[in-house]
């Protein structure tokens, strides 16, 4: 058994989950706040909410982080007191190989001084601060949805026991057609927060008048749970750089312009740079005045999709799916203490 912890807010760690336990040979509950999505077959445990609750002023940073050791742990709040005995009970009672942590320092902590194995899924961007080295240390492995070759700078000892499993997307496997041609545009946005609104698609689209713009994702637009047909129909996609929606456009191999978003640990900034480093994206820190429009998206469209390979081959699901079961079977065999002595 695999437990796995998934945090709740966006949707970028539930996607994960299921691209991954669809793979998984090994039975796995997850427990988070987040209600159960349609077609997941394995267990799940609902748990409370540990959201802010009474006047900000009350929480300092003291007393949520418990002096910078940790991310979110504020004093005498009963939700996050009700969560975490809700999930020492289950660790308690399902007896897990181990857990999967996507994410939360807290409770990689709580589960690891249970005794239970921790696998922490990585987030990139500067991870250097107390509470992520002591996460990031403590972790059995870390379950990096990006390539290998484009590590992120961490130290030797984390590097080692990084699983680089490359992109993950719920349309792996989808078969890919051409860009159409028809000068089309498809900005694909998310719900973790942003710095461009609709108005600004409004003078981007005004100032490309012989382009047709689709949006999703941003406040006031459709949201959709499967971009796919709105990728494929697009010749540039203009994105952020979170970890999915970089999977989704990588997936359906289209050229793309990639805005990172403010992120705590500048989680997006460090995406965003990789991928210019690999020469994969075009990727601006803003979005562009209405004039620069035109001329980008023409460069942007002469980008070659197929290279997208580089950062999502369809495997990565596989491939994580394989390094989880081989380490529950470790466990079970003793071949991890082993090791470890």
């Amino acid at each position: 058994m695999i437990g796995w912890y998934v945090h709740d807010h966006g949707r970028g760690h539930l996607q994960r989950l299921q691209c991954i336990t669809a793979a998984l040979r090994t039975s796995v509950t997850a427990l988070s706040s987040a209600p159960r999505p349609a077609g997941f077959e394995g267990g799940w445990v609902r748990l409370p909410t540990d959201l802010p609750t009474g006047p900000a002023t009350e929480m300092t940073d003291t007393g949520v982080t418990a002096g910078g050791t940790l991310h979110w742990a504020p004093r005498h709040h009963d939700g996050l007191r009700e969560r975490m005995a809700s999930i020492a009970a289950w660790v308690a009672d399902a007896r897990p190989s181990l857990v999967v942590v996507d994410v939360s320092v807290e409770v990689a902590v709580l589960v690891r001084t249970m005794g239970v194995p921790v696998v922490v899924a990585a987030m990139r961007g500067d991870r250097g601060d107390r509470a992520h080295r002591t996460a990031y240390d403590l972790a059995e492995a870390l379950l990096a949805p990006w390539p290998d070759t484009a590590p992120e700078p961490w130290p030797q000892d984390w590097l080692a026991k990084t699983w680089h499993v490359g992109a993950l997307s719920r349309t792996d496997g989808r078969p890919v057609a051409p860009p159409p041609g028809d000068r089309r545009v498809a900005v694909l946005w998310g719900s973790g927060g942003s710095t461009v609104g609709l108005c600004d698609v409004e003078a981007a689209v005004a100032a490309t008048p012989d382009w047709h713009w689709d949006v999703v994702g941003l406040p006031g637009s459709p949201w959709t749970e499967d971009p796919w047909s709105l990728l494929q129909r697009a010749d540039v996609v203009v994105t952020h750089a979170g970890q999915n929606a970089v999977a989704e456009v990588a997936a359906a191999r289209r050229p793309a312009l990639v805005l990172p978003q403010p992120r705590p640990f500048d989680e997006q900034v460090s995406t965003g740079r990789a991928l210019s480093v690999a020469g994969l994206a075009e990727v601006r820190d803003s979005w562009p005045e209405p004039a620069q429009w035109p001329v980008l998206l023409e460069q942007v469209a002469r980008r070659d999709g197929a290279l997208w390979e580089q950062w999502s081959d369809g495997l990565g699901a596989a491939r994580a799916a394989t390094r989880l079961d081989g380490l529950v079977t470790e466990i079970g065999s003793g071949d991890l203490l082993s090791i470890r002595r």
